[in-house]
Order: structure tokens, then sequence, then C-alpha cells
């Protein structure tokens, strides 16, 4: 066993930051925010906008969802950025930076 083996069995680490290495060292970390987000946009939203909710999508720092109603589309887009602010509390983290209501 080498000297840089031996440290790293030293350290005492926590399973959550274990846990975080991994997912960082694994590049997974995206795919939990793009789940993480989904799941952010039907519970700030509810069940009424979840009804005409096609799909959501998170593609880089850019959420975007698709609508089956264009009335509902048009009234969410007055309050985009309230969405944004809601959904990144939500995740307790800047995750989305724009939304595409289509």
């Amino acid at each position: 066993m080498s000297s840089k083996d031996y440290d790293r069995f030293q350290k005492n680490v926590t399973i959550g930051d274990a846990l975080k290495g991994f997912m960082k060292a694994n590049n997974l970390d995206k795919g939990i925010e793009k789940i993480d987000a989904q799941n952010a946009w039907f519970a700030i939203m509810g069940q009424a906008i979840e009804a005409y909710t096609k799909s959501v999508e998170l593609q880089n720092s850019t959420l975007i969802v698709r609508l089956s109603s264009s009335t509902l589309r048009e009234e969410l887009s007055y309050g985009k950025s309230k969405i944004i602010t809601n959904i990144n509390e939500y995740l307790r983290k800047e995750v989305v930076k724009e939304l595409i209501l289509a």
C-alpha cells in the first residue's frame, strides 16, 4: 500500500461526502439535477398544472416545459422569474437560470 492510499484511508469521511465525491467523479450530478428539477416543477406547480404538463426537461441551466394548453402557457409566461426563483429555492441551489414554456 502506497503512502497516498494510506492517507486516503486515514481521513474520516461522512457517507454524504463520499456519495457527493462519487457522484462528482462519475459525472452523475447533472442527471440528479435533471430529476430534481422535474420533481421541483411538479411540487411547486401542483396537480392542476401537472395535468397540462407534457414534459419537463433540464438542458444545461434551462428548464424546458412543454404544456398542452396555450392559455396556461401564456398565463405562466408572466411569472417566469418567480417560477425560476421558487424552483431554485426548492432545490436550495441555483440550477435553473432560464425557463422556456413550449
